[in-house]
């Protein structure tokens, strides 16, 4: 065989290799709903709209957001889980829909449906309105220590992670506040905004139009360790409250979804998360990438539902 010839079928054979990897397997949906508990401009609702804009491309698929209201996040998962598994319904998962499921027992738990993906940590902080007397997470407890009952806190809804770590640091400093629910981020910065809360409690991507507008200001990161983008915002635990919050985004399908669906979810999921033009937008909001699929989601899920259970019985809330 001459030359030209070998290298002409080497290349051809390099070709046929190659081809597979490089190969974008269509999605089979042109329309795929993202079902949030959140209201619009709520963590969760945030979050699922800045990721569907550069996931789109991607995936070659349409989003569409679909705020279910009530029964703290049950009602969304129940929507969910009686959906299809063909991949074109999914839900918006963070620590609420494990919390209801343990303090409500609704008919269709956080196990009705399958992680599918975690996609980051996100960071909780505490927020006052920017005219505030209060300075630091210190003033605000010095105060409400000293004027039971007066103080009123603002959280997102009942069974929230973020519930829960008021009722934490109300318990742990012997403060007397009254904790109002609602059912998402958006209707408590309003509560905030007007003074009807001194302070309330999210995460960055939901307070970020109001902090760029100087609205509000910041008492405090209930991480273990200070901000990356916010060197100079104190932890709790530096002032001395021992509370810290671990949040996670993702989604989950309704159950019996195939392998080869979540695996091209977790491939573009990756694909995004790496990309430089989300990238820009997801530091912005201090989200922490923590990209997994489906089997180690299903584990973390499990060891997560596991810790809450425990602070909930720390907590006295169950037994």
């Amino acid at each position: 065989m001459k030359l030209h010839a070998i290298l002409k079928a080497g290349c051809l054979s390099l070709a046929i290799l190659a081809a597979p990897a490089f190969a974008q397997t269509p999605y089979p949906h042109k329309q795929v709903t993202l079902v949030t508990h959140s209201s619009p401009g709520g963590g969760t609702d945030v979050f699922l709209r800045e990721l569907s804009k550069y996931l789109g491309p991607i995936m070659k698929t349409n989003f569409t957001i679909d705020n279910v209201r009530g029964g703290s996040g049950a009602t969304a998962v129940a929507n969910v889980a009686a959906g299809s598994s063909n991949g074109s319904i999914f839900y918006g998962t963070t620590p609420t829909y494990i919390q209801t499921t343990l303090l409500s027992k609704p008919a269709v738990g956080y196990d009705g449906l399958d992680p599918l993906v975690i996609v980051f940590i996100d960071p909780e902080v505490l927020y006052t309105r920017a005219d505030a007397p209060f300075k630091t997470l210190t003033d605000l407890i010095t105060y409400a220590k000293a004027n039971p009952g007066k103080s009123r806190w603002g959280a997102s809804n009942p069974a929230s992670l973020e519930r829960l770590a008021l009722e934490k640091l109300a318990r742990s400093t012997g403060v007397r506040a009254p904790i109002i629910s609602h059912e998402g981020g958006g209707d408590q910065m309003i509560g905030v905004l007007n003074g009807t809360y001194d302070i309330g409690i999210g995460e960055i991507q939901e307070l970020r139009g109001q902090l760029e507008a100087g609205k509000i200001r910041l008492l405090a990161t209930l991480s273990e360790s200070r901000l990356e983008g916010l060197p100079n915002l104190q932890t709790a635990k530096e002032q001395g409250f021992n509370v810290v919050v671990k949040k996670f985004r993702g989604l989950a399908s309704p159950k019996g979804m195939s392998d080869e669906l979540a695996k091209q979810w977790e491939d573009s999921i990756r694909k995004v998360v790496a990309s430089p033009a989300y990238k820009s937008e997801y530091t912005k909001d201090h989200l922490i990438p923590a990209v997994m699929g489906r089997a180690e989601a299903r584990r973390f899920t499990a060891e997560f539902a596991k810790d809450v259970t425990v602070s909930l019985k720390e907590l006295g809330i169950i037994k």
